[in-house]
């Protein structure tokens, strides 16, 4: 009895030990390089004014992103639609008769006089000696139509300041729930006078705009069809 209890016992260990282990979420690597910012200059405080400029908020200043390391908010507001429709049609009708209806004033005329009848006989009369036709048709109808629709709300920084008043802004969002990791990347060129007193800029008023949205885990591995049925596409000649 004591030996079977040992052995259950035993049973049972090794087969907690064949419970899969519980899966650490990966760190994600950064989706923006960090960039290197030079240090300011250390400025003395004036302890006998109530406005310091080592401070970088001011009561009356615009406190709008305008240097290399500030922060704005890009309001993305993405809505596009496209539609594109073709229709092609083509009808052609060919046909040509070769034959001679009269030859040396004679109305009809056989190589073969024995059987004028036959297959090279009638070279010349009113019947031609030769008759071809061809028609051909060609329908065709194409349509396409695309829309999509992208709202949110990220901060960005601003990478570098350009000649007349261009600021190249990039900035990137991680969001992770249950293994699934979602990405929102914005990148661009803003005007600093688009710039909204709530340091904001709508993505319709940035140029050279690049919006990503993905994501990765279980439901992006979903809505992709498998590696054998993507090889099957490229190599099936039909």
């Amino acid at each position: 009895m004591k030996r079977r209890l040992l052995a259950a016992g035993c049973a049972m260990l090794l087969l907690s030990g064949c419970n899969a282990a519980r899966k650490q979420p990966s760190p994600v690597p950064p989706v923006t390089q960090p960039q290197a910012y030079a240090e300011p200059e250390d400025r003395a405080a004036n302890p006998g004014s109530l406005y310091s400029e080592s401070e970088s908020e001011f009561l009356f200043s615009d406190n709008r992103a305008r240097r290399v390391g500030d922060i704005v908010l890009i309001k993305i507001v993405e809505t596009n639609k496209a539609k594109n429709k073709a229709d092609t049609s083509a009808d052609k009708t060919t046909t040509n008769e070769l034959g001679v209806s009269a030859f040396f004033g004679q109305s009809s005329a056989s190589i073969n006089p024995m059987n004028p009848t036959g297959p090279f006989g009638g070279l010349v009369g009113t019947n031609p000696i030769l008759g071809t036709s061809s028609t051909s048709k060609h329908d065709a109808t194409g349509e396409t139509t695309r829309e999509n629709t992208v709202t949110a709300t990220i901060a960005a920084r601003v990478l570098r300041v350009l000649p007349g008043g261009l600021m190249e802004v990039e900035g990137a969002r991680e969001t992770r729930v249950n293994d699934e990791t979602q990405y929102i990347v914005v990148s661009g060129l803003v005007r600093a006078r688009d710039v909204a007193s709530d340091n904001s800029v709508t993505s319709s008023q940035m140029a050279d705009a690049r919006i990503e949205y993905y994501g990765k885990g279980v439901l992006a591995d979903k809505q992709k069809p498998g590696w054998f049925s993507r090889l099957m596409d490229n190599v099936w000649p039909f």
